[in-house]
C-alpha cells in the first residue's frame, strides 16, 4: 500500500484478511479485518496527524456512526507512538 498507511504496523502472528482505504465523515483511513489468535476483528486506523485534535470519545463516537460497527459492538481505542490510531471493533471469538 502506498501512501498515507503505507508503514502500519502488524502485530506478530495476525492475519490481515482484507483492507481498503475509506473515509469517516471528513477523515481518512486504512479499514482492516483481521485475524489473531482465535479472535476476529476490525480495525479503523488513522493517522495520528488528522485525528489529533480529537479525544478518545469523539473518536469512538465517530467510529460508532459507521454502518460496519456493530451495534452491540465493544471498541477498544489505542494510540501508539507510533503515528497510528486504532479503533478496534466487531470481535468475535472461535
Amino acid at each position: 500500500m502506498i501512501g498515507k498507511f503505507e508503514n502500519v504496523p502488524l502485530e506478530e502472528e495476525t492475519v490481515v484478511i482484507s483492507e481498503s482505504e475509506a473515509k469517516l465523515g471528513d477523515y481518512e483511513l486504512l479499514y482492516q479485518k483481521w485475524y489473531w489468535d482465535g479472535i476476529t476483528a476490525e480495525s479503523f486506523i488513522f493517522s495520528d496527524d488528522d485525528v489529533v485534535q480529537l479525544s478518545d470519545n469523539e473518536l469512538t463516537l465517530l467510529a460508532k456512526e459507521s454502518p460496519l460497527v456493530e451495534a452491540d459492538s465493544q471498541l477498544t481505542l489505542s494510540r501508539k507512538s507510533n503515528g497510528f490510531t486504532f479503533v478496534n471493533f466487531n470481535f468475535k471469538t472461535e
